[in-house]
């Protein structure tokens, strides 16, 4: 069942009915659902449908490409060129309605560096005659923003529109396991990081502690070996990754601190982190209002899935092995909410664009904050701010997973911290509880007029998210 997706298949469906030559790249990390929102796009419209093979030789890539421009026919001619299979493609949509699809668009461009320029000359002198729409998809971001979208590429300014297929929000998630508890929910949401293809495989006929010990704590289940053969396929030498990915999910965010833990150089292990945020797997932030040179730069895993594998799985891979499953998963399960921190505070943010109307002010971007606090003397963080540039409103967020509810005094330590923020004249106070808050945490909220108090189990009661105005 195809669930979600539907603002990428709007437009999609958009482009393809306009009247003349559309080219579309569509671009993600690895199982983000790109080659299943393509299928259920062309569904029941007349496409060519082929995918790059990685390390394939180009000579096989043609052949298999040949296949489907005839729809698979083993008696199918094989062209003996990109060159000669673009010649017929074009042909054909000059006859009918085409959508061509080149899926991992990235492998078979890396066989035959020719095929970008080729790609350029057909659009310019031949697809821009037709009403043919071109899908090249493709897995490796710098790849595709560069090689495809970039400024320097052959094919650059040709595109008609763009779609980066980013995880699912909860909304949308959710319904993968619609018969399990809200918090349920949550949990699987953050253990699979709102990948599809990881959702798809939870069962709600199945407990929370059921699909979790099934899917990641049973060495012939597919989440058990997922991240390594991730690796596998995106490095011929995963082993570095693998221990700055290691050395990050055991809390060393700062580059000294990921160099020290893996022994190499700084030039080294910064030439490896690049990659990994190319991937979408390690992501890079600084301190919300930072500019992004600031010295208080993080690196923190992206993808939560990693995020759960390495910090519980990955230790215990030798007793999963064993069977022990069962025994490692009733150990690591009390550390889980604290895991859950990191996934409310997204959570959080998520719902404070879904409620971008009915927010006290329009901000434009939101984020954590973490830096020395000059009034406390002391270094402090705050979960999310939310602002305007330029502006002299702001939001401060407090995100709580925690199995006691908030009481008042997590109320005065937040506006406490939010003293410095001198530069802003009216702050409001957003406080949001996995588990409610006390009667005084909640007293003190109805007799203040810029402190709000937001239950988990009210936030996503609308199913409905609207798109914000404006991400930083």
């Amino acid at each position: 069942m195809f669930i979600g997706r539907k603002k990428e298949l709007d437009t999609l469906n958009k482009q393809y009915e306009r009247n003349a030559f559309t080219f579309i790249p569509i671009y993600g990390r690895r199982r983000i659902g790109k080659t299943q929102l393509i299928e259920e796009f062309i569904r029941d419209k007349r496409a060519i449908f082929f995918t790059g093979v990685n390390k394939e030789h180009y000579k096989n890539q043609i052949a298999r490409l040949s296949r489907a421009i005839f729809d698979g026919a083993d008696t199918a001619p094989v062209f003996d060129s990109f060159d000669s299979a673009m010649e017929t493609v074009y042909r054909m949509a000059q006859r009918e309605k085409l959508v061509f699809v080149i899926d991992e668009f990235p492998y078979l461009a890396g066989a035959n560096a020719s095929v970008v320029s080729v790609l350029q000359q057909f659009i310019d002198l031949k697809f821009l005659k037709t009403n043919m729409m071109l899908i090249l998809a493709g897995s490796s971001l710098s790849f595709m923003e560069n090689r495809v979208l970039g400024a320097q590429s052959p094919l650059y300014g040709r595109r008609t529109g763009q779609i980066k297929l980013l995880p699912l929000d909860f909304q949308t998630a959710h319904a993968f396991v619609p018969k399990l508890s809200p918090f349920d929910q949550a949990v699987l949401y953050g253990a699979s990081g709102g990948i599809p293809k990881y959702l798809s495989l939870f069962d709600d006929d199945l407990s929370l502690d059921e699909n979790l010990a099934t899917q990641f704590f049973d060495k012939d289940e597919y989440l058990f070996e997922e991240p390594g053969n991730l690796l596998k396929q995106e490095y011929t030498d995963p082993s570095l990754y693998q221990a700055i990915i290691t050395a990050i999910a055991s809390g060393a965010s700062q580059m000294r601190d990921i160099q020290g833990k893996t022994g190499e150089e700084s030039c080294t292990v910064a030439t490896y982190i690049k990659s990994l945020l190319d991937t979408g797997i390690v992501k890079k932030e600084v301190p919300v209002m930072d500019k992004p040179g600031s010295r208080k730069t993080l690196y923190r895993l992206e993808d939560g899935m990693f995020r759960f594998w390495y910090r519980f799985v990955y230790p215990n891979v030798s007793l999963v092995a064993l069977n022990k499953g069962d025994i490692v998963y009733n150990r690591i399960k009390p550390q889980i909410s604290d895991f859950m921190g990191e996934v409310f505070e997204k959570l959080c943010m998520e719902y404070m664009w879904s409620e971008y109307g009915n927010m006290p002010f329009a901000f434009q971007n939101i984020g954590r904050w973490w830096g020395n606090n000059p009034d406390l003397k002391a270094q402090a963080e705050i979960d999310f701010i939310a602002y305007r540039d330029e502006g002299e409103q702001a939001i401060f967020g407090e995100c709580k997973w925690r199995n006691e509810p908030l009481d008042r005094s997590n109320i005065d330590a937040l506006i406490e911290k939010c003293e410095m923020f001198r530069q802003f004249t009216q702050k409001y106070y957003y406080l949001f509880s996995k588990s409610g808050f006390s009667s005084g945490a909640r007293k003190l909220a109805a007799e203040t007029a810029n402190i709000r108090l937001i239950d988990f189990k009210d936030m996503f009661a609308n199913p409905v998210i609207k798109e914000p105005p404006c991400k930083s």
